[in-house]
Formats: C-alpha cells, structure tokens, sequence
C-alpha cells in the first residue's frame, strides 16, 4: 500500500517549510516591565505597565479595525519583538513551538483574521493568522 502525503510533490507550502499541522501567522508585541525580558530592538530599558502596553495595542487594534493600517504595518514599526523586520511575520510553526497562551489564540484563528489581546511571558500579542 502506497504512503500517503498530506503535501503533494512540489507543492509551494512544502517548500516554504510548511509541514502537516502547521500555521503561518504574523505578530505586534508590546513588552512591559514585568515581560520576561523587559528590553528590545526599539527600547533597551521599558518601563511602562502591562496596563500601558494592553492599552496600547487596543488603540492599535482599533487602527487595524477600521482599515487605517495592516497589523505587518503597525509591527514595523511599534512591535517589541525581532520579527517587526519581517512586519511581524513568525513563519511558520507547530503545536509546541510557542507559548502555549499565544500557541492557543493562533490554532483558534482563522487565515486573515487578528487575535483579541493575548498575554503571554513575553508581553503582549495581537496575532494574525497568515496561513
């Protein structure tokens, strides 16, 4: 009995790295002075509150919302994480590969849509699901 693939042969996803159960999504992190690393590309020391930064990514939401910007726009250039070059875009990623709170809202979204406000170690996320 011939193995079955879940990717055919020179599909473009398995190219891309993209493997059975995996997702696609981009990110906007806002850090805090209680996130497990409290610094980042934009701000070596940051010392706003968690309060500070869920508000913060509520008016960003509100901008995503209304059209004004993409949330790959926004993470350019507001984004605490590394990933801001690539406008927030993560890759893709499997179960077990991230928090699990931000693990959670990813696999729940639906491709284009974006995360509620999502608190993890790190701070917090708003998500887009890509793929």
């Amino acid at each position: 009995m011939a193995a079955h693939h879940s990717v055919p042969a020179g599909d473009r996803h398995g190219a891309s790295g993209q493997g059975e159960g995996k997702i696609r999504a981009s990110h906007l992190l806002i850090k805090h002075r209680d996130s497990r690393r409290p610094s980042s590309w934009r701000e070596s020391e940051i010392t706003r509150s968690k309060d500070e930064a869920i508000e913060i990514l509520r008016n960003h939401k509100q901008r995503i919302q209304s059209g004004e910007a993409s949330l790959g726009d926004i993470a350019t250039s507001e984004s605490d994480c590394s990933s801001a070059r690539k406008r927030g875009d993560l890759g893709f990623f499997g179960r077990g590969e991230m928090q699990a709170e931000f693990e959670q809202a990813a696999f729940a979204l639906k491709v284009g849509e974006v995360s509620d406000i999502v608190e993890t170690a790190s701070g917090v996320h708003l998500i887009e699901r890509v793929q």
